[in-house]
């Protein structure tokens, strides 16, 4: 392996020849799960006795990917009473509430399976427990002070559990469950083990990058696994539709793929109208008609990019407005609009937290009138952590909260805002250092011209999947700007001549057009990554540039 290839999984925490052996055998075993073993038991104990099953979902691509695994392979297995209900993210709010738990009963469910969600429930596990409903909580979000009363809770993140996969997410977990499921089949010589999982590790890997959890070892090997399944042609007529609508080639699929084309049209749905539409789509056995959901849901995400860009160049203009009012901007940015749709909040705050570098809080309105906020942090503070800290220094402000390090979600009452800020501001100030702040680009350094090649483009792809915690390798050099042009209306077409006179093409996506193109700008420093152009039978190697600097 060339030098430079070595390096780049040096810095990615490879240290050893094992860890690019992608191979299912390597991951864990579920006994290491706490509860798995349980849960697994209760649920064979539901397919045995003819138990109507209903898995409680989230309105999120995780959620519907652990809906739609839980359901399919449970009706694979021979339950033959398999239902969803997934919230409502304006009406019912995030996880199992009494008013899930009602819609299970209406269905007349047995067993209560939440997916991606659970572990902050308590009411909604309570209000199953007094309605006679066991329930089997699966999740992967940090726990709580304390667990709600649940039948079994299998979440790597719950205390005392030993899986050493922390960062798997709902889908995984879901997964999981699954192995166990079959694995008690086996000892029963029940016919669900018969069920070969790996049919749908499809709709593991999607889940996986969607939620965008870091990629360790376990991880790596179930998008792996995923992607492979996915570019061999054996996948969900429902991926296969996506696929098509995004214009993908399955072939050549990438995990960057599943994150920025598939996942944000199943997210559609639960941002503005049903997350059913996506999990129907990824249930579909017919491809006809998983491709009139995907048309469907590729609708949706048009609507959602145009909400969303009203409402980042509302966010924009107001803390633009605070740059001006002040000689520095806060530590944390508290965003709200009257107007805002709560459907998009996140994305705006992910898209502010990356244009400004502030960890971000964005609220909308919800239909009980409680402000609904989404929270995107940066490295140096993890956002639920703030949260409960917040709630600790001032526990009538928050009425509830939950989430990750880098992503979290919150309610409270609008006249509670202007507290909220101020206390978040404070501990945001606490915590982070002005290193924090700074904005700063990684990258994996020079290369030289011989890695402007197909064959070490395409021994570097080998070495993904890449993503959140293992990313995609980004180098940086000064290049002479031959020509400069802008096509489809922002995005910067260049050809770029390298130090050794290697000429070669790059893009640059949605560029400020009052600053390029400048024919006068002859000279320029780039961070950019490398990718393979199939353009009418040829492929030629492309730059894709993440950075661009004007020099002279």
């Amino acid at each position: 392996m060339p030098a430079i290839l070595r390096q780049i999984l040096a810095r990615r925490g490879v240290t050893e020849l094992q860890q690019l052996d992608l191979r299912v055998q390597h991951l864990p075993h579920f006994q290491q799960l706490q509860d798995c073993e349980k849960a697994a038991a209760r649920i064979l104990e539901a397919i045995l006795n003819d138990q109507a099953i209903c898995i409680c979902g989230d309105f999120d691509a995780d959620g519907a990917t652990s809906t739609a695994l839980m359901v399919s392979v449970l009706s694979a297995m021979g339950a033959g009473k398999v239902s969803y209900c997934v919230p409502n993210r304006f009406t019912d709010g995030y996880g199992l509430s009494p008013n899930l738990v009602r819609a299970a009963e209406q269905q007349g469910a047995q067993l209560l399976i939440t997916v991606d969600s659970g572990i902050s429930c308590h009411a909604g596990v309570e209000a199953a427990n007094a309605a006679g409903l066991d329930v089997i909580v699966t999740d992967h979000h940090l726990a709580g002070a304390t667990l709600p009363p649940a039948y079994a809770i299998v979440n790597p993140n719950q205390p005392d559990c030993p899986f050493p996969g922390k960062a798997i997410a709902g889908v995984g977990v879901a997964f999981y469950v699954l192995l166990a499921v079959r694995a008690a089949a086996r000892e029963r010589g029940h016919r669900a083990a018969k069920v070969n999982l790996a049919e749908w590790l499809d709709l593991v890997a999607l889940g996986t990058v969607a939620d965008v959890v870091k990629l360790d070892g376990i991880n790596r090997i179930l998008v792996q696994q995923g992607l492979q399944r996915i570019r061999s042609g054996h996948c969900r007529p429902g991926i296969q539709a996506l696929l098509a609508v995004t214009q993908r080639d399955p072939s050549r699929l990438q995990a960057s793929d599943l994150g920025f084309a598939l996942a944000p049209r199943i997210n559609a749905a639960g941002r503005l109208d049903d997350m059913g539409v996506g999990i129907e789509c990824l249930l579909c056995q017919n491809y006809s008609q998983a491709e009139a959901l995907a048309a469907q849901l590729n609708e949706l995400n048009g609507q959602r990019r145009e909400i969303e860009t009203e409402m980042r160049e509302s966010a924009a203009h107001y803390v633009t407005q605070l740059q001006l009012d002040s000689t520095e901007l806060p530590v944390l940015l508290v965003l709200h609009q009257e107007d805002w749709h709560q459907g998009v909040i996140g994305i705006v705050a992910g898209r502010v937290k990356e244009q400004f570098h502030r960890p971000t809080i964005t609220f909308a309105k919800g239909d009980d009138g409680l402000l609904r906020g989404s929270a995107r942090s940066l490295p140096g503070l993890h956002m639920r952590d703030l949260l409960e800290r917040v709630h600790s220094l001032e526990p009538d402000l928050i009425t509830r909260f939950g989430g990750h390090a880098m992503a979290a979600g919150l309610s409270l009452p609008p006249e509670h805002l202007e507290r909220f800020r101020d206390c978040a501001e404070r501990v945001a100030t606490e915590w982070l250092d002005e290193q924090d702040l700074q904005r700063q680009i990684w990258s994996d350094g020079e290369l030289d011209g011989s890695c402007f090649s197909v064959p070490f483009v395409e021994q570097l792809n080998h070495l993904g999947p890449w993503g959140q915690g293992f990313p995609e390798p980004s180098f940086d050099a000064t290049f002479e700007l031959v020509q400069q042009r802008i096509v489809g209306q922002k995005h910067l077409k260049l050809v770029l001549r390298s130090a050794d006179g290697i000429t070669i093409d790059a893009i640059a996506f949605n560029v400020d057009t009052q600053v390029w193109p400048d024919l006068a700008i002859r000279e320029a420093h780039l961070v950019y990554k490398l990718q393979l152009n199939h353009f009418r039978g040829r492929t030629n190697v492309q730059l894709l540039v993440e950075h661009l600097q004007p020099l002279r």
